[in-house]
């Protein structure tokens, strides 16, 4: 268009993109190559918070055991356990889940999987 054409009633703009679900909801994801802003998935977010927060209170003794921290918290201790596991992640791993950067297939359910301890093998695993 140049300045005097006139202004078309109509305009016609086509955005490629793909709808995915990811951790209960749905995200749009556009193609390879295209520049693509990134939010923080806040579950994931708030389960690293709550790793970090019972592991502090482990270590410094406010709690003994797993199991008297998991009641007080009102939830099983099988599921504090796969929640604390979070904090064995690589720190580039919890920086790019704080910074909305982790992939696709990075959501609460798919960490909470057993992952491996040595840190150059999550990040075989995560990217």
């Amino acid at each position: 268009m140049t300045r005097g054409m006139p202004i078309p009633e109509t305009v016609t703009v086509h955005v490629p993109f793909r709808v995915v679900k990811r951790g209960g909801r749905k995200e749009m994801h556009l193609p390879d190559g295209a520049a693509q802003s990134r939010r923080t998935d806040s579950t994931l977010v708030k389960a690293l918070a709550r790793a970090f927060r019972w592991k502090s209170m482990l270590e410094t003794g406010e709690f003994d055991t797993i199991t008297d921290l998991a009641e007080r918290e009102g939830i099983a201790p099988s599921y504090m356990t796969r929640v604390l596991r979070l904090t064995l992640l690589a720190p580039e791993i919890i920086e790019a889940i704080m910074d909305g950067k982790q992939g696709p297939k990075v959501t609460l359910a798919w960490v909470l999987e057993p992952f491996p301890i040595v840190w150059e093998e999550q990040r075989a695993q995560f990217y």
